[in-house]
């Protein structure tokens, strides 16, 4: 009886473990937090271009990663920062069309979130810089009864890569995270 019971309280506390729910995320994760933000489909940007007043609007990357700009064409956004999409069309517009062209391009509205799991409205929602996922939890209307509220499943891109980690309430998010939050176990 006495070493059945041993058996049990240790096959309890080997398993004890494994009911803990944090992981840490993996260090890629939070390498892309570090990194200069970089566009992709959904952003829109402020394109600038000092004394033309017909080339400064607001543009939107397109599902192909393009942002269609006057005279110069489709100009590849995907991946890249503003900066280097401003570089580009600065070198376009020099091609030909204006003298010494200066060309601002800035994020207007970066490209959604996405939340779903145990929230009360899941679903696509803007993205504001500084933006945390208790931030997103409660844009999407508070935790349902069920919700494990101390962590959520984060999947963002990284480099071309999809990463998904476990993220505390605290952790920043960024424009096309999906936050997906579980249902807890007791």
């Amino acid at each position: 009886m006495k070493l059945r019971l041993a058996i049990l309280a240790l096959s309890a506390l080997t398993l004890l473990p494994a009911c803990a729910s944090y992981r840490p995320a993996p260090d890629a994760f939070h390498q892309s937090l570090a990194q200069p933000y970089r566009l992709d489909s959904g952003d829109r940007l402020k394109i600038i271009v000092f004394g033309e007043d017909g080339l400064t609007n607001t543009y939107t990357v397109d599902k192909a990663g393009f942002v269609a700009f006057p005279l110069v064409g489709d100009v590849p956004a995907r991946g890249r920062s503003p900066e280097q999409v401003q570089a580009e069309i600065t070198q376009r517009l020099a091609d030909g069309y204006l003298v010494k062209p200066d060309v601002t391009v800035e994020v207007d509205q970066y490209r959604p979130f996405f939340i779903m799991g145990e929230v009360t409205n899941g679903g696509q929602y803007n993205y504001v810089p500084g933006m945390t996922v208790q931030n997103a939890v409660a844009i999407a209307g508070g935790f349902t009864p069920r919700a494990e509220q101390e962590n959520a499943d984060v999947t963002r891109q990284n480099s071309g890569r999809i990463v998904t980690g476990r993220a505390l309430p605290s952790d920043p998010l960024m424009p096309g995270d999906t936050v997906y939050v579980r249902e807890r176990w007791f």
